[in-house]
């Protein structure tokens, strides 16, 4: 498995339940939300009105002078969208890839954060209730009860920790609120889904308690020929809870308690190949992501990876503690806590075949402590906040691997174009694999199967200590400067071991044979995998300690009370990585670097609301993850060189009556590794991986009173994104060109709402597209293929009780 990964878009809610995309510029200090002040919060009121506190003070979104977007749930739901990757298709310059729940892959602006390795860190921030979670294997949060969505553009370590050096994405579950409410929602769909989800609300002013829940599953949409696995490709069963207690014994304080539990049981990701047919008559190449598949994995894995089966067992603890003190005018402290635990076991089939070549798991896991103190202050002419943070994260990614000896080398020379034994094929036209038999006719049936299995494993700990200081100077009513920094130090260390025999196959051959399979692959003499090599027992370390100043600088002129311009640069930063391998501790990879300098207009007058922004970033010491060439199917961190990025991208939002809006934008990003060749001339003007040079949304939401306590409600859309590439450097065959979508969800909901039913449809053509290509078969010569979700369609009913 490949370690896979915004332009903000405003879309806020003008009227009733429009979808408007609207741009976020800044303004006076609000009066306090009913929320805990240490929160990115928002209260709706019209879409030109919501409160946020991304600058970590209380503002209206369209006075914030950096690029933000706030959706909130029940915008989310107006788009039928169900997980994090179908709502970037809305978000130009954001683009989130779900490999799997284990390997998302999120890209801000065309650069891409989705590293599984325990030694690297990241590049976006992910922040769920207020806590940095941006480890990847530990990162994928289901969006069921959310309160918003706020996703931020742009290097904001200054405000959002030190790994936001593209961005931030912030997830806020709904909070408990006086009084008793509650929902219950079920659906099914296509491929057998169903949806059990809801929330129970119960509480006082002075204590409220909320309990929700959301329980998802779905047979696969790739079916496997293979008889062995139990479900077919991509089946889902993934079950989510939370637990959130708030307690608010004054007006001044306000303490959130939360608690979450996820798991998945999923079916496993098709990596389907391109080189080896799963039937007799199967197209090839690319094509055959979007017929059936053959992976039986291994009927050695149970013992080698921990399971005979195919798929993702994944479990995530997580405890959040908020606390947010105003004690004085003007003053308030807010202190945020989190801890979170992750532990995922993932199987996969890495050359997309019904032959046990290439058998993998990957099991992650890791914790992760936070702590945070701010102290916040708003008045007339002066804004600012203040703080510390500490970070503390423990992770390992363990790597076992499984297949038969004969096999393995029949069908890795085979790839490689002189097969060991002439006339013996890997994977048959039928699909069928008569390498299985290779053994036993090299030992003349003495020995039917050698089983091996290897294993290599990756440690990281990084801790990190910031302190930071953001101030907002306002001469006059029409302008506002605003400086701030962070100082971070972290102490970094990684480790590595693997557990490598040497094959027993060679031991077999004949000596002419021998020497001749040695001459191809030397590496036969110590281990299996070409470059894999033992640490013997032992694990490698390597320790270093890192500092840096990040700052930010933003001035915003009102031109009028209607229309705001504003220009920011800020520098982002992401970690230095300290590589360990079994050779040793191995060059510094050194800490990649960026400079934003954004500029932009915001307009929201009357029914129309919209935004024009120009951004332009530089990067030093740009890192990519790239195939080991010394050890087959493992990828490595290495250093591109200087790269850049130039983008533009519009929004537009119409709230055309009171029962009807429309919405539209487009993004455009000219980027890539910079054409000097330092690193290597086919990395040389490479577009970024997952980053599309054009990507746009349009639709219109229909919200109209039918009477007697009834609506109709719709919201049909269109998505648009280019031709993307899946690797570094490009190649046509690994990429998927420009693909559209549209997608509808509508209902009718009666006796005031306390009823709803609503049907929905996605990918509505049935559109054959690839979520990825090339991964761990690619470094064999074997790439593989990944379709995305074909046509989904279904229908929900919806009971709601209490206020």
């Amino acid at each position: 498995m490949r370690s896979s990964s915004i332009s903000i878009l405003r879309f806020a809610l003008l009227g009733t339940a429009a979808l408007s995309p609207v741009a976020a510029l800044a303004q006076a200090p609000v009066e306090p939300a009913d929320e805990a002040a240490g929160e990115e919060q928002i209260t709706e009121e019209t879409g030109n009105m919501i409160v946020v506190t991304a600058q970590k003070i209380e503002q209206r979104a369209l006075d914030v002078p950096i690029t933000i977007s706030a959706l909130s749930g029940q915008q989310i739901a107006n788009l039928g969208v169900t997980d994090l990757d179908e709502l970037s298709n809305y978000v130009p310059g954001l683009n989130i890839q779900e490999q799997s729940a284990n390997n998302p892959g999120i890209v801000i602006r065309g650069i891409t954060s989705d590293s599984g390795s325990a030694q690297q860190g990241p590049r976006v921030t992910l922040y769920y209730n207020g806590v940095d979670i941006s480890r990847s294997r530990g990162s994928y949060q289901a969006i069921y009860d959310l309160e918003r969505v706020e996703v931020i553009k742009g290097p904001q370590a200054t405000l959002f920790g030190t790994a936001s050096a593209v961005g931030a994405i912030s997830l806020v579950s709904a909070k408990p609120k006086p009084g008793f409410s509650a929902e219950m929602t079920g659906g099914y769909g296509n491929y057998d889904a169903t949806l059990l989800s809801g929330f129970v609300n119960a509480g006082s002013d002075v204590i409220a308690g909320r309990i929700a829940f959301e329980w998802r599953t779905r047979d696969g949409y790739v079916k496997n020929l293979a008889t062995s696995q139990e479900k077919d490709l991509y089946a889902k069963d993934q079950f989510g809870v939370r637990g959130s207690l708030r307690f608010t014994p004054s007006s001044d304080i306000t303490i959130d308690l939360i608690g979450t539990y996820d798991q998945q049981r999923n079916g496993g990701t098709p990596f389907i190949s391109g080189t080896f047919p799963a039937f007799a008559g199967a197209p090839g190449g690319p094509a055959n992501a979007f017929v059936d598949a053959n992976l039986g994995g291994s009927p050695y894995s149970a013992q080698a990876l921990g399971d005979d089966q195919l798929g993702l067992n994944r479990e995530v603890y997580d405890v959040n503690l908020t606390a947010a003190w105003d004690f004085a005018p003007g003053w308030t402290f807010t202190t945020v806590n989190g801890y979170r635990k992750f532990d995922s076991a993932e199987v996969f089939d890495a050359d997309g075949s019904a032959a046990p070549f290439l058998e993998f798991a990957e099991i992650a896991k890791g914790d992760q402590f936070s702590h945070e103190g701010r102290f916040s202050y708003a008045g007339d002419r002066l804004r600012g906040s203040f703080g510390w943070n500490v970070f503390s994260e423990d992770g390992i990614q363990n790597v076992p691997f499984s297949t038969e000896e004969g096999l393995f080398v029949q069908c890795l020379t085979t790839v490689f174009g002189a097969p060991a034994v002439p006339g013996v094929p890997c994977v048959a036209p039928d699909g069928s694999s008569p390498a299985t038999q290779l053994t036993s006719i090299i030992s003349g049936g003495a020995i039917s199967a050698l089983p091996y299995a290897s294993v290599f494993e990756n440690q990281g700990q990084n801790d990190s200590y910031s302190v930071f200081a953001d101030v907002t100077f306002i001469p006059t009513d029409a302008i506002e400067i605003t400086a701030g920094v962070r100082y971070l130090w972290e102490d970094r260390w990684s480790g590595f071991s693997a557990d490598v025999p040497a094959p027993v196959l060679l031991g077999l051959l004949p000596a002419a044979q021998r020497d001749a399979l040695l001459a191809g692959l030397p590496s036969l003499a110590v281990s299996l995998i070409p470059g894999q090599v033992d640490t013997g027992g032992q694990t490698l370390t390597a320790e270093d300690s890192f500092d840096a100043w990040l700052p930010r600088f933003n001035v915003l002129y009102r031109i009028s009370p209607d229309v705001n311009v504003f220009a920011t640069i800020s520098k982002g930063r992401r970690s230095p990585v300290v590589p360990v391998n079994a050779a040793g501790a191995q060059d510094l990879i050194p800490e990649e670097t960026v400079w934003n300098y954004e500029a932009g207009v915001k307009l929201a007058t009357g029914i129309v609301s919209g935004s024009l922004g120009v951004y332009y970033q530089q990067y030093d010491n740009f890192q990519v993850s790239v195939a080991d060439p010394d050890n087959l199917g493992s990828f490595i961190t290495a250093s591109a060189g200087s790269a850049s990025n130039l983008g533009v991208e519009a929004e537009l939002a119409v709230q055309a009556t009171d029962w009807l809006s429309v919405f539209g934008n487009v993004g455009y990003i000219s980027g890539g590794i910079d054409e000097d060749g330092a690193y290597s001339p086919e990395y040389s003007g490479a577009r970024f991986r997952l980053q599309p040079e054009w990507q746009a949304a349009g639709g219109f939401t229909v919200d109209y009173p039918l009477g007697n306590g009834a609506r109709l409600f719709a919201t049909p859309s269109i998505t648009y994104r280019s031709r993307i590439f899946f690797e570094v450097p490009n190649d046509p065959l690994i990429s998927q060109g420009p693909i559209t979508l549209v997608n509808a969800r509508a209902g009718v909901s009666f006796a005031d709402d306390r009823f709803e039913i609503a049907g929905f449809i996605r990918n509505a053509f049935d559109e054959d597209y690839l979520l990825d290509a090339g991964n761990t078969g690619g470094s064999f010569r074997v790439p593989t293929f990944i379709p995305a979700e074909p046509r989904l369609f279904g229908v929900e009913l919806t009971a709601r009780f209490g206020n």
